[in-house]
């Protein structure tokens, strides 16, 4: 379900605007005095919207902060350049693995499982 959520988060949710606008370095963002929103706006919804995701399917607040901050330094990164997409995604999706594992873990101290 969380790759499915972040599928939902990262390709249906997210318009056009905001894959351009969350990029600093956009030609979108050139003229000085734009009414466009910054960049870190558009960022920050967007990964703010992923860690809601999160929160929704794990019922965990701390593992949507935790998806939110990782989310937006990943992306950042991306648009910076310093990783592609494919690294990009590989990150996203071992964040949600790494829900799972210490979703499962916590069940099983607890006697759930």
């Amino acid at each position: 379900m969380l790759i499915f959520g972040h599928a939902l988060a990262d390709f249906v949710l997210q318009p056009d605007a905001m894959g351009y606008g969350k990029n600093r370095n956009d030609k979108i963002h050139d003229k000085e005095h734009s009414l466009f929103p910054v960049w870190w706006y558009w960022l920050s919804a967007h990964s703010i919207v992923h860690g809601g995701v999160v929160y929704l399917i794990t019922g965990n607040f701390l593992f949507g902060i935790i998806e939110t901050v990782v989310h937006w330094i990943t992306d950042f990164a991306k648009c910076e350049g310093w990783i592609g997409m494919h690294q990009d995604q590989a990150i996203h999706i071992a964040c949600k693995i790494g829900y799972c594992y210490f979703l499962t873990d916590q069940a099983q101290l607890l006697g759930i499982l």
